[in-house]
C-alpha cells in the first residue's frame, strides 16, 4: 500500500482476492464442520452423564421409599456411590427415617446448589473439579435424593479435544491458503496470458491468437471472444491498408496530372489556345480531385454516428422515375432500357437528396456494366423488414468471390480496370453509407452473365402508408 498522504491504498490484485476467497471458504467449511463435531461430542458426553445420573437417582429413590427405615443398606449404597472409577459420584438421601450421605459431600457441594428434582446443573467445586448436579425425590416427597457426579474427565477430555483441534484447524488453514493460492494462479494465469497477448499487440502482431486448449470454460469465452476481436482487427488493419494505399493511388493520378500539365505549360511560351487547353486539363483533374474529396467526406460523416438526417415522407415510385428521367438520355446513348417497378402509394421516410445519389449511384454503376440491348429496373416493395428499393441490371455479372467486397471502398472486381470515365471507386461505399444513415442495409446479388441486383433496404421504422 502507498505510504504517501492522500494517496489511494493500492488494490489488491486478483490473485491475491481469488486466494483470500478461496482459502476463506474452505477454511469456512472446515471450521463448521469441525465446530460441529464439537458440540456433538460435548453434548453426548452431557447426555451420557444425564442419562446415568437420572437413571442412578431414580434407583435410589425407588429403593429408599421401598424401605425407608433400612438406612444400613442406604448408608452402604452412599459411600459405594464411586461405582465408576472414572467418575466418582456423591450421593446423599432423606427419608423420614434420616440423611445418609457419600463422605466428604457436604464440603464439596453445599445443600442449596443443587436444582430442583428432575433438572441438572453443572457446579465447579472448590478443588476445581466440575461437578454435574442432579437432586430427584419420591411423588410424596418423602424420599429426596441428590447426586453429585465429577466430571473432571470428561473435561479433560475435552480440552484435549480442543487442543488437538486447534492443531487440525491451524494446518487446515495452511492448506487451504495453499490449495487457494494454487486455484487462484491456475484460473488466474489464463488471464494474464490474455493480458499478455493484449500488451503485445500491434498492427505488426494482429495474426497472433490465444491458444484455447486446456482452460477453465469461463476463461475460454473470454480468450474465443479475444481471438475473434483479434480477427476483426486484423481484417479491419488490412482494410485500412489497402484504402490507404488505394486513396494514395487516387490522389496521386490527378495531382500528378495537375503537375505533368503545369510543367509543359512552362517549359516554353505558348499560344492562347495552347495555354486555355492546359487550363482544361487542369481544371479536369481539379474536378476530379474534388470529387474525390466529397466522397471521402461524405464517408467521414456517414460514419459519424453523431450524424443527424433531416427526412421526410417520400413517394418511392415517384423518385424512383425522376431517377430515370435523370439517366434517360445516359441509357438511351448506350442502348440500354430504364424501367420503375414499383408498388403504388409506398412512402418512405428518406433524406431525399440521398436516397438519388444511393439510387442514382448504383444506376451508374449499372449503365457502366450493361451492354447495349440490356435492361436496368428500378424496383420497390414492401417486405418483412421494412420497404426494399433494387437496381438490376441485366449485364456481365460479378463472380461470387468478389461480393464480399463490393461496398469496400476503392475495390474494383477487376484490378485491370482503370479508373477513368471520373469514376473513383466509391460509389457502391457512398450507397452502403447512405442506406446505413437510415438505419437500414445493403445486400448485392450477381452471376457471372446474368447481371446483378442491388437491394437497399429501409427499416420499418422508416416505412409509411400514404393516406
Amino acid at each position: 500500500m502507498s505510504s504517501k498522504p492522500g494517496a489511494e491504498p493500492r488494490p489488491w490484485s486478483l490473485a491475491a482476492r481469488l486466494t483470500l476467497w478461496y482459502a476463506g471458504s474452505a477454511f469456512a467449511l472446515v471450521l463448521a464442520v469441525s465446530g460441529y463435531l464439537y458440540a456433538v461430542l460435548v453434548r453426548n458426553l452431557e447426555r451420557e452423564d444425564d442419562e446415568w445420573l437420572a437413571a442412578k437417582t431414580a434407583t435410589l429413590v425407588r429403593r429408599a421409599a421401598a424401605r425407608p427405615a433400612d438406612l444400613a443398606t442406604l448408608r452402604l449404597e452412599t459411600e459405594m456411590g464411586d461405582v465408576r472409577v472414572a467418575e466418582p459420584l456423591l450421593l446423599r438421601v432423606r427419608t423420614p427415617a434420616g440423611v445418609v450421605e457419600t463422605p466428604g459431600m457436604a464440603d464439596t457441594v453445599p445443600a442449596d446448589a443443587f436444582p430442583p428434582p428432575g433438572l441438572v446443573r453443572d457446579f465447579r467445586a472448590a478443588d476445581g473439579r466440575l461437578l454435574r448436579l442432579r437432586a430427584d425425590q419420591s411423588p410424596d416427597g418423602a424420599v429426596a435424593v441428590a447426586a453429585a457426579l465429577d466430571r473432571s474427565e470428561d473435561e479433560e477430555l475435552v480440552a484435549d479435544y480442543r487442543r488437538h483441534l486447534a492443531v487440525v484447524l491451524g494446518l487446515s488453514l495452511v492448506a487451504c491458503a495453499a490449495g487457494g493460492y494454487r486455484l487462484a494462479r491456475r484460473g488466474v494465469r489464463a488471464i494474464e496470458t490474455v493480458t499478455a497477448t493484449a500488451r503485445r499487440t500491434g498492427p505488426a502482431r494482429l495474426g497472433e491468437r490465444l491458444a484455447t486448449a486446456g482452460l477453465p470454460a469461463e476463461v475460454r469465452d473470454l480468450a474465443d471472444t479475444f481471438n475473434a476481436m483479434l480477427g476483426r482487427l486484423e481484417d479491419a488493419f488490412g482494410r485500412l491498408a489497402r484504402f490507404s494505399a488505394d486513396i494514395a493511388h487516387e490522389l496521386r493520378t490527378p495531382i500528378n496530372s495537375l503537375r505533368a500539365e503545369v510543367e509543359i505549360a512552362l517549359t516554353r511560351p505558348r499560344s492562347t489556345g495552347e495555354y486555355q487547353d492546359a487550363l482544361g486539363s487542369c481544371l479536369e483533374a481539379s474536378g476530379r480531385l474534388a470529387q474525390l474529396i466529397d466522397s471521402l467526406l461524405f464517408l467521414a460523416r456517414a460514419e459519424n454516428p453523431k450524424t443527424v438526417l433531416t427526412t421526410h415522407p417520400e413517394d418511392v415510385g415517384r423518385e424512383l422515375a425522376a431517377v430515370r428521367e435523370l439517366f434517360e438520355a445516359a441509357a438511351t446513348e448506350a442502348g440500354v432500357r430504364l424501367a420503375v417497378e414499383a408498388e403504388p402509394g409506398l412512402v418512405v421516410r428518406v433524406d431525399r437528396v440521398l436516397l438519388h445519389r444511393a439510387v442514382g449511384n448504383l444506376v451508374a454503376n449499372a449503365l457502366a456494366h450493361t451492354p447495349a440491348g440490356g435492361t436496368i429496373a428500378l424496383r420497390a416493395a414492401r417486405v418483412a423488414g421494412g420497404v426494399r428499393v433494387e437496381v438490376a441490371d441485366t449485364g456481365e455479372g460479378v463472380a461470387a468471390e468478389h461480393l464480399p467486397y463490393l461496398f469496400d471502398r476503392f475495390y474494383r472486381a477487376d484490378p485491370a480496370r482503370s479508373s477513368g470515365g471520373g469514376r473513383v471507386g466509391l460509389g457502391l461505399a457512398i450507397v452502403k453509407g447512405i442506406v446505413e444513415l437510415h438505419g437500414g442495409s445493403a445486400v448485392v446479388e450477381s452471376e457471372p452473365g446474368r447481371g446483378a441486383a442491388v437491394a437497399l433496404t429501409f427499416p420499418t421504422g422508416s416505412e409509411m402508408t400514404e393516406s
